[in-house]
């Protein structure tokens, strides 16, 4: 018998094969715990936080769509919603989940660099 047969054999002959069994199953809760952790779990992530922006949309909100079209929010019904895209004021109905990102909310207020100007004015008008 060639060498490498009778290694294996005394091999096989000492390990009954018990350490293999516990090692492929201790190697596949390794492989599911990893697979949770930087796959199923960050996917629910992004999933629920696509939910909460979809949820979050109103009326006035200017958003960009999953197909790059960008405009502001006429109508917002239970799925849908209503895009004014140009100033010819050309409107599209979309589902919400065609919905990319919320670039400005309605109620955010508008950062201009003309505010300190005024105050300077305000502020002559006092002295």
């Amino acid at each position: 018998m060639p060498m490498f047969l009778t290694a294996a054999a005394d091999g096989a002959a000492t390990n009954p094969g018990g350490g293999t069994m516990w090692t492929s199953i201790i190697m596949l809760v390794v492989l599911g715990v990893v697979f949770y952790f930087f796959i199923i779990r960050p996917q629910k992530k992004q999933e629920k936080e696509a939910n909460a922006l979809r949820n979050s949309l109103s009326v006035g909100d200017e958003v960009t769509t999953i197909g790059g079209i960008i405009g502001r929010v006429i109508n917002v019904k239970d799925d849908t919603f209503v895009l004014e895209t140009t100033r010819d004021r050309t409107r599209i109905r979309f589902e919400r989940s065609a919905l990319k990102r919320i670039d400005r909310k309605f109620d955010a207020p508008e950062a201009t660099e003309e505010a300190p100007a005024e105050e300077k004015k305000e502020d002559k008008k006092d002295a």
